[in-house]
Protein backbone atom coordinates (compact mmCIF):
# COMPACT_ATOMS: atom_id res chain seq x y z
CA UNK A 1 0.00 0.00 0.00
CA UNK A 2 1.56 3.21 -1.35
CA UNK A 3 2.24 6.14 1.55
CA UNK A 4 -1.01 8.35 0.51
CA UNK A 5 -3.47 5.30 0.49
CA UNK A 6 -2.43 4.60 3.17
CA UNK A 7 -2.46 8.08 5.17
CA UNK A 8 -6.66 8.31 3.36
CA UNK A 9 -7.42 4.98 4.68
CA UNK A 10 -9.58 6.04 7.76
CA UNK A 11 -10.76 9.22 5.51
CA UNK A 12 -14.95 9.28 4.73
CA UNK A 13 -15.34 7.94 1.57
CA UNK A 14 -15.66 10.60 -0.93
CA UNK A 15 -12.02 11.91 -0.02
CA UNK A 16 -10.90 8.34 -0.81
CA UNK A 17 -10.58 8.56 -5.04
CA UNK A 18 -9.18 11.88 -4.97
CA UNK A 19 -6.16 11.08 -2.40
CA UNK A 20 -5.45 8.62 -4.94
CA UNK A 21 -5.94 10.55 -7.92
CA UNK A 22 -3.24 12.90 -5.83
CA UNK A 23 -0.94 10.92 -4.96
CA UNK A 24 -0.55 9.64 -8.14
CA UNK A 25 -0.20 12.69 -9.97
CA UNK A 26 1.74 14.20 -7.33
CA UNK A 27 4.78 14.36 -9.69
CA UNK A 28 3.18 16.86 -11.71
CA UNK A 29 2.24 19.31 -9.27
CA UNK A 30 4.41 21.78 -8.70
CA UNK A 31 4.41 23.14 -4.73
CA UNK A 32 6.74 25.59 -3.21
CA UNK A 33 7.38 23.88 0.64
CA UNK A 34 9.50 26.21 2.61
CA UNK A 35 12.50 24.35 4.76
CA UNK A 36 10.98 23.81 8.18
CA UNK A 37 14.71 24.23 9.99
CA UNK A 38 14.32 25.60 13.42
CA UNK A 39 14.65 29.62 13.09
CA UNK A 40 15.05 31.30 16.39
CA UNK A 41 18.42 32.98 17.17
CA UNK A 42 20.10 32.01 20.33
CA UNK A 43 20.33 35.07 22.51
CA UNK A 44 23.52 37.65 21.87
CA UNK A 45 23.97 35.79 18.36
CA UNK A 46 25.16 38.17 16.14
CA UNK A 47 23.31 38.43 12.83
CA UNK A 48 25.41 37.83 9.23
CA UNK A 49 24.54 41.19 7.81
CA UNK A 50 26.14 43.99 9.99
CA UNK A 51 25.75 48.15 9.24
CA UNK A 52 28.03 50.53 9.59
CA UNK A 53 27.36 52.93 13.18
CA UNK A 54 27.94 55.99 10.42
CA UNK A 55 25.04 54.74 8.33
CA UNK A 56 22.35 52.66 9.41
CA UNK A 57 20.08 51.54 6.79
CA UNK A 58 17.24 49.01 5.92
CA UNK A 59 19.55 45.12 6.76
CA UNK A 60 17.76 42.23 5.10
CA UNK A 61 18.53 38.86 7.25
CA UNK A 62 20.01 36.39 5.05
CA UNK A 63 17.46 33.51 4.14
CA UNK A 64 17.46 30.24 2.51
CA UNK A 65 14.55 29.46 0.03
CA UNK A 66 15.83 25.95 -0.18
CA UNK A 67 13.22 22.99 0.27
CA UNK A 68 13.47 20.83 2.96
CA UNK A 69 13.95 17.13 1.26
CA UNK A 70 10.81 15.50 0.85
CA UNK A 71 9.39 13.98 4.34
CA UNK A 72 9.43 10.22 2.41
CA UNK A 73 10.37 8.95 -1.02
CA UNK A 74 7.05 10.09 -2.45
CA UNK A 75 7.14 13.54 -1.08
CA UNK A 76 3.91 15.44 0.76
CA UNK A 77 0.77 14.59 0.29
CA UNK A 78 -1.35 17.39 -1.93
CA UNK A 79 -5.09 18.66 -0.78
CA UNK A 80 -6.04 21.37 -3.31
CA UNK A 81 -8.89 22.96 -2.23
CA UNK A 82 -10.63 22.77 -5.51
CA UNK A 83 -10.87 19.09 -5.12
CA UNK A 84 -12.98 19.63 -1.75
CA UNK A 85 -15.44 22.33 -3.71
CA UNK A 86 -13.95 25.44 -3.86
CA UNK A 87 -15.25 27.46 -6.61
CA UNK A 88 -12.64 30.41 -6.15
CA UNK A 89 -15.45 32.78 -8.10
CA UNK A 90 -15.12 35.62 -5.31
CA UNK A 91 -18.36 35.41 -4.07
CA UNK A 92 -19.29 31.86 -3.41
CA UNK A 93 -19.11 30.81 0.15
CA UNK A 94 -16.29 28.42 0.06
CA UNK A 95 -15.86 27.65 3.90
CA UNK A 96 -16.92 24.68 3.75
CA UNK A 97 -14.68 22.90 0.98
CA UNK A 98 -12.15 24.98 3.33
CA UNK A 99 -12.94 22.92 6.57
CA UNK A 100 -13.04 19.93 4.68
CA UNK A 101 -10.15 20.53 3.09
CA UNK A 102 -8.23 20.98 6.45
CA UNK A 103 -9.80 17.94 7.97
CA UNK A 104 -8.33 15.64 5.39
CA UNK A 105 -4.87 17.40 5.72
CA UNK A 106 -4.48 17.83 9.76
CA UNK A 107 -4.71 13.63 10.35
CA UNK A 108 -2.05 13.42 7.52
CA UNK A 109 1.82 14.11 7.94
CA UNK A 110 4.16 16.49 6.00
CA UNK A 111 0.52 17.66 4.32
CA UNK A 112 -0.28 20.69 1.91
CA UNK A 113 -3.34 22.37 1.74
CA UNK A 114 -3.09 24.47 -1.64
CA UNK A 115 -5.27 27.59 -2.57
CA UNK A 116 -4.47 27.43 -6.79
CA UNK A 117 -3.27 30.70 -7.93
CA UNK A 118 -5.94 30.83 -11.10
CA UNK A 119 -9.12 31.57 -8.23
CA UNK A 120 -10.48 34.11 -5.89
CA UNK A 121 -11.78 31.96 -2.13
CA UNK A 122 -13.75 33.87 0.09
CA UNK A 123 -14.39 32.46 3.30
CA UNK A 124 -16.61 33.79 6.66
CA UNK A 125 -15.06 33.18 10.02
CA UNK A 126 -13.57 29.66 10.45
CA UNK A 127 -11.45 28.51 13.16
CA UNK A 128 -8.84 25.83 12.13
CA UNK A 129 -7.99 23.77 14.83
CA UNK A 130 -5.20 21.11 16.30
CA UNK A 131 -3.54 19.40 17.16
CA UNK A 132 -2.47 17.88 13.42
CA UNK A 133 0.12 15.68 12.31
CA UNK A 134 3.22 17.71 12.26
CA UNK A 135 4.26 19.50 9.42
CA UNK A 136 1.00 20.93 7.78
CA UNK A 137 1.44 23.67 5.21
CA UNK A 138 -1.16 25.56 4.12
CA UNK A 139 0.06 26.92 0.71
CA UNK A 140 -2.01 30.07 -0.27
CA UNK A 141 -1.06 31.05 -3.94
CA UNK A 142 -4.44 32.34 -5.14
CA UNK A 143 -6.54 35.59 -3.52
CA UNK A 144 -8.07 34.41 -0.15
CA UNK A 145 -10.72 37.04 1.35
CA UNK A 146 -13.54 37.34 3.56
CA UNK A 147 -17.15 38.79 2.84
CA UNK A 148 -17.06 42.30 2.08
CA UNK A 149 -18.05 44.72 4.64
CA UNK A 150 -20.06 44.44 7.79
CA UNK A 151 -23.28 44.45 6.40
CA UNK A 152 -21.87 40.49 4.28
CA UNK A 153 -20.75 39.22 7.32
CA UNK A 154 -22.79 36.12 8.75
CA UNK A 155 -24.20 37.54 11.98
CA UNK A 156 -23.41 33.97 13.48
CA UNK A 157 -19.95 34.82 12.99
CA UNK A 158 -17.64 36.19 14.87
CA UNK A 159 -16.92 40.24 14.67
CA UNK A 160 -13.78 40.02 16.26
CA UNK A 161 -11.30 37.71 14.08
CA UNK A 162 -11.83 36.35 10.96
CA UNK A 163 -9.25 33.64 10.41
CA UNK A 164 -8.13 31.61 13.31
CA UNK A 165 -5.64 28.72 13.92
CA UNK A 166 -6.03 27.16 17.24
CA UNK A 167 -3.38 25.20 19.08
CA UNK A 168 -1.00 23.96 16.36
CA UNK A 169 2.63 22.67 16.44
CA UNK A 170 4.70 23.11 13.49
CA UNK A 171 2.39 24.75 10.81
CA UNK A 172 3.69 26.75 7.76
CA UNK A 173 1.48 29.41 5.81
CA UNK A 174 3.22 30.53 2.65
CA UNK A 175 2.92 30.83 -1.12
CA UNK A 176 2.78 33.82 -3.65
CA UNK A 177 -0.48 34.57 -3.24
CA UNK A 178 -2.87 37.55 -1.55
CA UNK A 179 -4.89 37.70 1.79
CA UNK A 180 -7.32 40.45 1.03
CA UNK A 181 -9.22 41.78 4.37
CA UNK A 182 -11.94 43.69 2.54
CA UNK A 183 -11.94 45.87 5.47
CA UNK A 184 -13.00 49.36 3.46
CA UNK A 185 -16.25 49.28 5.10
CA UNK A 186 -15.26 48.58 8.40
CA UNK A 187 -12.76 51.41 8.86
CA UNK A 188 -15.72 53.64 8.27
CA UNK A 189 -17.86 52.31 11.43
CA UNK A 190 -19.13 55.40 13.92
CA UNK A 191 -16.71 54.55 16.79
CA UNK A 192 -13.29 55.35 17.63
CA UNK A 193 -12.21 58.64 15.13
CA UNK A 194 -9.28 58.29 12.81
CA UNK A 195 -7.41 60.42 10.65
CA UNK A 196 -8.79 61.58 7.10
CA UNK A 197 -7.38 63.43 4.52
CA UNK A 198 -5.63 66.73 4.85
CA UNK A 199 -6.04 66.81 8.56
CA UNK A 200 -9.67 65.84 8.85
CA UNK A 201 -11.05 63.35 11.40
CA UNK A 202 -13.41 60.17 9.98
CA UNK A 203 -15.12 57.71 12.03
CA UNK A 204 -13.37 54.40 12.95
CA UNK A 205 -14.33 50.87 13.69
CA UNK A 206 -17.11 48.72 16.26
CA UNK A 207 -16.64 45.15 16.70
CA UNK A 208 -14.17 45.00 13.89
CA UNK A 209 -12.60 41.48 12.84
CA UNK A 210 -8.46 40.93 13.61
CA UNK A 211 -7.55 39.01 9.78
CA UNK A 212 -5.34 36.07 11.22
CA UNK A 213 -5.09 35.14 14.50
CA UNK A 214 -2.87 32.26 15.88
CA UNK A 215 -4.03 31.25 19.42
CA UNK A 216 -1.73 28.58 21.69
CA UNK A 217 0.03 28.08 18.88
CA UNK A 218 3.93 27.07 19.02
CA UNK A 219 6.73 27.08 16.05
CA UNK A 220 4.44 28.93 13.72
CA UNK A 221 6.16 30.40 10.00
CA UNK A 222 4.47 32.56 7.94
CA UNK A 223 6.82 33.13 4.37
CA UNK A 224 6.39 35.26 1.78
CA UNK A 225 2.75 36.21 1.54
CA UNK A 226 0.72 39.11 0.72
CA UNK A 227 -1.57 40.32 3.47
CA UNK A 228 -4.13 43.79 3.36
CA UNK A 229 -6.55 45.66 4.06
CA UNK A 230 -7.38 44.25 7.10
CA UNK A 231 -10.54 45.53 9.00
CA UNK A 232 -8.45 45.85 12.20
CA UNK A 233 -5.15 44.05 13.26
CA UNK A 234 -3.41 41.91 10.26
CA UNK A 235 -1.95 39.10 12.22
CA UNK A 236 -1.97 38.56 15.75
CA UNK A 237 -0.33 36.09 18.19
CA UNK A 238 -2.03 34.97 21.76
CA UNK A 239 -0.21 32.69 24.04
CA UNK A 240 2.51 31.33 21.31
CA UNK A 241 5.69 29.98 21.44
CA UNK A 242 8.42 29.99 18.20
CA UNK A 243 7.17 32.47 15.54
CA UNK A 244 9.29 33.16 12.51
CA UNK A 245 8.24 35.74 9.49
CA UNK A 246 10.07 36.10 6.51
CA UNK A 247 9.39 38.50 3.76
CA UNK A 248 6.04 39.20 4.43
CA UNK A 249 4.32 42.29 2.96
CA UNK A 250 1.35 44.14 4.67
CA UNK A 251 -0.30 47.04 3.13
CA UNK A 252 -3.10 49.44 4.09
CA UNK A 253 -3.92 52.86 3.79
CA UNK A 254 -2.47 55.08 6.16
CA UNK A 255 -5.60 56.28 7.60
CA UNK A 256 -7.13 53.06 8.35
CA UNK A 257 -7.66 52.64 12.00
CA UNK A 258 -6.39 50.12 14.33
CA UNK A 259 -4.91 47.94 11.44
CA UNK A 260 -1.72 47.07 13.80
CA UNK A 261 0.49 44.95 11.26
CA UNK A 262 1.91 42.47 13.57
CA UNK A 263 0.80 42.56 17.49
CA UNK A 264 2.34 39.39 19.48
CA UNK A 265 0.79 39.02 23.45
CA UNK A 266 1.86 36.29 25.65
CA UNK A 267 4.20 35.18 23.24
CA UNK A 268 8.01 33.86 23.35
CA UNK A 269 10.51 33.30 20.65
CA UNK A 270 9.94 35.15 18.31
CA UNK A 271 11.68 36.16 14.76
CA UNK A 272 10.34 38.92 12.03
CA UNK A 273 13.04 39.36 9.42
CA UNK A 274 12.81 40.84 5.50
CA UNK A 275 9.19 42.24 5.71
CA UNK A 276 7.38 45.44 4.19
CA UNK A 277 4.61 47.12 6.31
CA UNK A 278 2.63 49.73 5.50
CA UNK A 279 -0.68 50.54 7.45
CA UNK A 280 -2.79 53.04 9.84
CA UNK A 281 -1.46 52.06 13.29
CA UNK A 282 1.68 50.14 14.85
CA UNK A 283 3.64 48.70 12.28
CA UNK A 284 4.30 45.79 14.70
CA UNK A 285 3.43 46.23 18.49
CA UNK A 286 4.70 44.08 21.51
CA UNK A 287 2.25 43.07 24.06
CA UNK A 288 2.38 42.14 27.91
CA UNK A 289 4.06 38.46 28.70
CA UNK A 290 6.71 38.84 25.68
CA UNK A 291 10.09 37.74 25.39
CA UNK A 292 12.69 36.85 23.24
CA UNK A 293 11.92 38.68 20.09
CA UNK A 294 14.08 39.78 17.38
CA UNK A 295 13.05 41.71 14.77
CA UNK A 296 15.53 42.86 11.89
CA UNK A 297 15.23 43.73 8.63
CA UNK A 298 11.75 45.19 8.81
CA UNK A 299 10.68 48.62 6.69
CA UNK A 300 7.66 50.66 8.28
CA UNK A 301 5.89 53.10 6.72
CA UNK A 302 3.11 55.81 7.56
CA UNK A 303 2.44 53.83 10.79
CA UNK A 304 2.57 54.52 14.31
CA UNK A 305 6.38 52.47 14.77
CA UNK A 306 7.31 50.06 16.26
CA UNK A 307 6.03 50.35 20.00
CA UNK A 308 6.13 48.04 22.67
CA UNK A 309 3.18 48.02 24.87
CA UNK A 310 1.09 49.56 24.98
CA UNK A 311 1.14 48.02 29.10
CA UNK A 312 -0.19 48.11 32.82
CA UNK A 313 -3.57 48.80 31.69
CA UNK A 314 -6.95 48.68 34.49
CA UNK A 315 -3.67 48.43 36.76
CA UNK A 316 -2.52 45.30 36.13
CA UNK A 317 0.74 43.65 35.87
CA UNK A 318 2.78 44.07 32.40
CA UNK A 319 6.42 41.82 31.92
CA UNK A 320 8.19 42.19 29.04
CA UNK A 321 12.00 41.61 28.51
CA UNK A 322 14.82 40.85 25.82
CA UNK A 323 13.57 42.81 22.82
CA UNK A 324 15.55 43.61 19.64
CA UNK A 325 14.76 45.67 16.80
CA UNK A 326 17.45 46.23 14.91
CA UNK A 327 18.38 46.98 10.89
CA UNK A 328 14.97 48.58 10.37
CA UNK A 329 13.49 51.67 8.15
CA UNK A 330 10.78 53.74 9.91
CA UNK A 331 9.43 56.45 7.63
CA UNK A 332 6.58 58.96 7.08
CA UNK A 333 5.63 57.65 10.80
CA UNK A 334 4.11 59.32 13.65
CA UNK A 335 6.41 57.57 15.67
CA UNK A 336 9.72 55.69 15.55
CA UNK A 337 10.45 53.29 18.25
CA UNK A 338 8.00 53.99 21.55
CA UNK A 339 7.16 52.38 25.00
CA UNK A 340 4.13 53.15 26.28
CA UNK A 341 2.26 52.32 29.73
CA UNK A 342 -0.70 53.37 31.56
CA UNK A 343 -0.35 54.99 35.14
CA UNK A 344 -1.07 52.54 37.69
CA UNK A 345 0.58 49.39 36.29
CA UNK A 346 3.00 47.12 37.21
CA UNK A 347 6.18 44.40 36.37
CA UNK A 348 8.87 45.56 34.41
CA UNK A 349 10.22 46.03 30.61
CA UNK A 350 13.94 45.18 30.58
CA UNK A 351 16.53 44.45 28.41
CA UNK A 352 15.74 46.57 24.99
CA UNK A 353 17.81 47.18 22.34
CA UNK A 354 17.31 49.68 19.32
CA UNK A 355 20.36 49.76 17.09
CA UNK A 356 21.16 50.68 13.77
CA UNK A 357 17.69 52.20 12.66
CA UNK A 358 17.26 54.69 10.08
CA UNK A 359 14.66 57.62 10.64
CA UNK A 360 12.76 59.35 7.47
CA UNK A 361 10.80 62.00 8.17
CA UNK A 362 8.97 60.62 11.63
CA UNK A 363 7.44 62.83 14.16
CA UNK A 364 7.98 61.51 17.38
CA UNK A 365 11.62 59.37 16.42
CA UNK A 366 12.51 57.83 20.23
CA UNK A 367 9.55 57.73 23.15
CA UNK A 368 8.88 56.80 26.33
CA UNK A 369 5.02 57.63 27.78
CA UNK A 370 5.04 56.33 30.94
CA UNK A 371 1.30 59.20 30.84
CA UNK A 372 -0.46 56.95 28.05
CA UNK A 373 -3.82 57.52 28.22
CA UNK A 374 -7.09 57.44 25.46
CA UNK A 375 -8.97 59.96 27.39
CA UNK A 376 -8.78 63.50 29.63
CA UNK A 377 -9.48 61.54 32.73
CA UNK A 378 -6.53 59.39 33.01
CA UNK A 379 -4.99 60.45 36.72
CA UNK A 380 -1.37 60.25 37.99
CA UNK A 381 -0.65 57.14 40.12
CA UNK A 382 1.72 55.63 42.66
CA UNK A 383 2.92 52.88 40.81
CA UNK A 384 3.96 52.10 37.50
CA UNK A 385 5.54 49.33 35.02
CA UNK A 386 9.45 49.63 35.75
CA UNK A 387 11.75 50.72 33.06
CA UNK A 388 15.01 49.60 33.21
CA UNK A 389 17.68 48.71 30.86
CA UNK A 390 16.66 50.69 27.18
CA UNK A 391 19.62 50.90 24.87
CA UNK A 392 19.46 53.23 21.58
CA UNK A 393 22.65 52.84 19.11
CA UNK A 394 23.31 54.03 15.91
CA UNK A 395 19.84 55.77 15.39
CA UNK A 396 19.51 58.25 12.30
CA UNK A 397 17.63 60.01 10.28
CA UNK A 398 14.84 62.85 10.26
CA UNK A 399 11.77 63.96 12.13
CA UNK A 400 9.17 66.25 10.94
CA UNK A 401 7.77 68.03 13.98
CA UNK A 402 9.26 71.56 14.55
CA UNK A 403 7.20 72.07 17.74
CA UNK A 404 9.66 69.31 19.94
CA UNK A 405 12.28 67.88 19.64
CA UNK A 406 12.62 63.94 18.58
CA UNK A 407 13.71 62.70 21.75
CA UNK A 408 10.84 62.11 24.77
CA UNK A 409 11.07 60.45 27.81
CA UNK A 410 8.43 60.75 30.08
CA UNK A 411 8.75 58.52 32.94
CA UNK A 412 7.03 57.96 36.22
CA UNK A 413 6.54 60.43 38.85
CA UNK A 414 6.68 57.02 41.21
CA UNK A 415 9.10 54.73 39.49
CA UNK A 416 11.69 56.36 37.53
CA UNK A 417 13.06 54.66 34.19
CA UNK A 418 17.11 53.52 34.76
CA UNK A 419 20.16 52.05 32.98
CA UNK A 420 18.57 54.22 29.42
CA UNK A 421 21.81 53.98 27.05
CA UNK A 422 22.45 56.59 24.58
CA UNK A 423 25.08 56.09 21.86
CA UNK A 424 25.57 57.58 17.73
CA UNK A 425 21.66 59.02 17.95
CA UNK A 426 21.52 61.69 15.12
CA UNK A 427 18.41 63.19 14.54
CA UNK A 428 17.65 66.03 12.17
CA UNK A 429 14.95 67.98 11.07
CA UNK A 430 13.68 67.25 7.66
CA UNK A 431 13.12 70.78 6.88
CA UNK A 432 13.70 74.06 9.47
CA UNK A 433 15.90 74.50 12.61
CA UNK A 434 17.07 72.06 14.79
CA UNK A 435 14.64 71.47 17.67
CA UNK A 436 17.37 71.01 20.74
CA UNK A 437 15.67 70.76 23.82
CA UNK A 438 14.51 66.95 24.09
CA UNK A 439 12.17 65.74 27.00
CA UNK A 440 13.10 64.37 29.97
CA UNK A 441 11.27 63.17 32.98
CA UNK A 442 12.52 60.74 36.23
CA UNK A 443 15.04 59.33 33.73
CA UNK A 444 18.62 57.99 34.51
CA UNK A 445 20.74 56.59 31.95
CA UNK A 446 24.37 57.89 30.23
CA UNK A 447 25.63 59.05 26.90
CA UNK A 448 28.04 56.97 25.82
CA UNK A 449 28.56 59.61 22.73
CA UNK A 450 27.05 63.23 21.81
CA UNK A 451 23.66 63.17 20.80
CA UNK A 452 22.21 65.09 17.67
CA UNK A 453 20.45 66.84 19.34
CA UNK A 454 22.12 67.07 22.30
CA UNK A 455 19.83 65.28 25.63
CA UNK A 456 21.43 67.13 28.45
CA UNK A 457 18.31 66.14 30.64
CA UNK A 458 19.15 62.60 30.97
CA UNK A 459 20.28 62.15 35.27
CA UNK A 460 23.08 60.04 35.70
CA UNK A 461 23.60 57.20 38.22
CA UNK A 462 20.17 55.61 39.98
CA UNK A 463 17.46 57.16 41.40
CA UNK A 464 17.03 57.21 45.71
CA UNK A 465 14.02 55.32 45.56
CA UNK A 466 12.29 53.54 42.88
CA UNK A 467 8.66 53.58 44.82
CA UNK A 468 6.26 50.71 44.02
CA UNK A 469 8.21 49.18 41.66
CA UNK A 470 7.89 45.24 41.54
CA UNK A 471 11.05 43.30 40.50
CA UNK A 472 10.87 40.00 39.38
CA UNK A 473 8.93 39.64 36.64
Amino acid sequence: MDHCSYCYTNLVTYFVLFSILCCQHLSNVLVKVEARAHYHKKKGEKSSTTIAPSSPSYAPVPSSDAPDPSPTQQGPCIFDVTSYGAVGDGATDDTAAFQAAWKAACAVESSVIVVPSDGKFMITSSIFSGPCKPGLVLQIDGVLMPPEGPNCWPKSDSKKQWLVFYRLDGFTMNGTGTIEGNGHKWWELPCKPHRGPHGSTLPGPCDSPAMIRFFLSNNTRLIGLRIQNSPQFHIKFDGCDGVHIDKLQINSPENSPNTDGIHIGDTKNVGIYNSMIANGDDCISIGPGCSEVDIQGVVCDHSHGISIGSLGVHNSRSCVSNITVRGALIKNSDNGVRIKTWQGGSGSVSDISFQDIQMENTTNSIIIDQYYCLTKECRNQTSAVYLSGVSYNNIKGTYNNVRSAPIHFACSDAVPCTNITMSEVELLPAQGALVDNPFCWNAYGIQQTLTIPPIDCLQDGMPLSLGEAVAGC
